[in-house]
């Protein structure tokens, strides 16, 4: 009671700040202290301690009242917490975004490597006896429901090539197999198990409904020609390369079609660098060594000619510097300009931007013979008159035109209505060829009065899968109907009104189902890659088209053809090779 009573006598002081407003808590300290000088060492220390917290709360609540207000800005009155608000959600998107498609695309790979069981064919269905593994006959597979037959595919490549890629695989801007996709790793994704052998169809036998086949690999086994029965049967075995029966063309030239043809123009075009660079040889020849020659003003052409301009302006001049005089590219056409697909707006922009590049475009000339060195040429001149030149080279490369198959050949003799074809398998509307049952013709072995384009093909083997999957739910439905009518005619009256209900039912299933129209092509545009970052896109949209060229065009040129790739694994190994080739530059070695 002594050391409340005495606590209380001390602190009444200081309840009323107002009567003390310059001391310090030092002064008030000391002053209680001496009120208890009296007590005892314990008593003492308890006691100042009780005073120092009783004294710090009233002085700091006089201080934080004292103190100036602090002003605040409201969250809507800061511009700059809302623009980073705009970023910190902008960057959540964005990498939302990507673990989202990393994850679709560790989903998809995992799909492409782990494959389903499949079931076994069924020998009571329908042969359907595939030739080809081209554009037109992968897109047929990719859509067909192979349970409802019995498929064979019979092709003498086991892979299906991108070919709008295979220009930059001639100077190793893309690897040659990251635009190859093998056949077996789409056959075994189907629902039934699918056959492919790797042989050439050598002969059709149409009368006997019979293919004569052949096993042309290096390996040779104790069967190496056999025969396989078809009940349906899809020609795509596509077109070989048109010479025009001009001589030296197919000794001395290199074709632009398979992987074998990129791979030769890509070894070629190192051995024309270094055997010019040989010591000793005359300049009139290392000029004829360094002179790339392109036969053909289509989009091939052009793209391969400007793939060799960049391959030598990017990389060839930092390794060989030696070439820079003698170094060029001439890119010759029959017609007066090039691309004749595309507009006339594109066509100019092409050639315009050749020059700038220094691309040599010799139009309204016609190759009329080739040696080992020269290429004869008919001119045709601003007059109208015409002169015979003289081009040497050191690399020619045959871009042009496509002729008709030999198995192609043999099956068109064997058809009456197909002898006065010059071309191709003339086919219907349903791509049927004409004057045959259960055959039909896709791609460019197929005269169907549109280009022959990878996009046709493309289309028509969809417009195939399409038909014959209606055609094995129509002879489903014909064969049930059958069964519906015997019971039917056999059924009490009770179960015959609702057997009748039944059949009614699946005739107008049937009708709808049989409501299958013609083919008809769909044009979704052309485009061009014309060298420098550069390329040209004659686009249809709605009604009209869009022609656009440049380097925009360029970034749409890849990720189309980078979307348009069969498979997950081609699109990353396409992505791949071109970081690779932009980081390190191009491989400038022989091989």
């Amino acid at each position: 009671m002594l050391l409340r009573s005495q606590l209380l006598r001390c602190a009444r002081p200081f309840a009323q700040p107002q009567i003390f407003p310059a001391a310090s808590s030092r002064s008030f300290v000391s002053v209680a202290a001496r009120g208890l000088r009296q007590q005892s060492p314990a008593i003492k220390r308890s006691t100042l301690s009780a005073q120092r917290t009783a004294l710090r709360q009233p002085f700091r609540r006089q201080y934080a009242d004292n103190k100036a207000p602090q002003v605040t800005l409201s969250p809507a009155a800061n511009p700059r917490k809302k623009r980073w608000g705009f970023f910190r959600t902008l960057w959540r998107v964005t990498y939302i975004s990507v673990l989202g498609g990393l994850g679709y695309l560790a989903y998809t790979i995992y799909e492409v490597r782990s494959p389903t069981e499949q079931i076994e064919p069924d020998p009571s269905k329908k042969t359907l006896v595939i030739l080809g593994t081209g554009w037109g006959s992968v897109s047929l597979l990719k859509n067909l429901d192979t349970e409802n037959y019995n498929v064979i595919v019979v092709s003498p490549r086991n892979f299906f090539l991108f070919t709008p890629l295979l220009p930059s695989c001639t100077t190793g801007y893309i690897e040659h197999r990251s635009i190859m996709e093998p056949i077996r790793n789409i056959l075994r994704h189907k629902k039934a198990s699918v056959r492919f052998y790797e042989a050439e169809a050598t002969k059709i036998d149409y009368q006997n409904k019979k293919i004569q086949v052949k096993d042309d690999s290096d390996v040779k086994g104790d069967s190496m020609e056999t025969e396989i029965d078809f009940d349906m049967l899809v020609v795509g075995v596509g077109a070989e390369n048109a010479t025009f029966g001009i001589p030296g063309v197919r000794e001395h030239s290199c074709f632009l079609k398979e992987v074998g043809d990129a791979q030769k123009i890509r070894k070629k075009i190192m051995d024309c660098v270094e055997t010019a660079l040989f010591k000793g040889q005359s300049e009139e020849e290392v000029k004829r060594l360094l002179h790339m020659v392109v036969v053909g003003g289509g989009p091939t052409g052009v793209e391969f000619a400007g793939e060799l301009q960049d391959f030598f302006q990017e990389d060839l001049l930092k390794w060989v510097p030696q070439v820079k005089d003698h170094f060029r590219v001439t890119l010759v056409e029959a017609l007066p300009n090039v691309l004749p697909s595309f507009s006339k707006q594109l066509i100019d922009y092409t050639e315009s931007s050749f020059k700038e590049e220094h691309i040599d475009i010799r139009t309204k000339t016609m190759v009329k013979n080739v040696t080992d060195k020269t290429i004869e040429a008919q001119v045709t001149l601003p007059d109208g008159t015409k002169k015979t030149e003289i081009i040497p080279y050191g690399l020619l490369v045959w871009a042009t035109g496509n002729a008709v198959r030999p198995v192609v050949k043999d099956l068109m003799a064997q058809i009456p209505a197909q002898k006065d074809e010059r071309r191709g398998l003339k086919v219907n509307e349903y791509l049927v060829v004409k004057g045959t049952e259960n055959i039909w013709a896709v791609g460019d072995c197929a005269i169907a009065n549109y280009a022959p384009t990878a996009q046709v093909a493309a289309q028509e083997g969809a417009f195939l899968a399409r038909l014959f999957n209606t055609m094995a739910k129509t002879d489903a439905m014909e064969t049930e109907l059958r069964e519906l009518s015997e019971r039917q005619a056999t059924a009490k009256v009770d179960e015959r009104n609702e057997i009748l209900s039944l059949i009614n039912e699946r005739q107008k299933q049937l009708r709808r189902t049989k409501q299958v129209g013609p083919f008809q092509y769909s044009h979704q545009g052309s485009l061009a890659y014309i060298g420098a970052e550069k390329a040209v896109a004659d686009v249809s949209w709605f009604s009209g088209n869009i022609a656009s060229g440049g380097t925009m065009t360029y970034l749409f040129w890849k990720s189309a053809y980078l979307s348009m790739c069969f498979s997950s694994r081609n699109r990353v190994l396409v992505l791949m090779d071109w970081m690779k080739s932009r980081i390190f530059g191009r491989d400038v070695s022989r091989e």
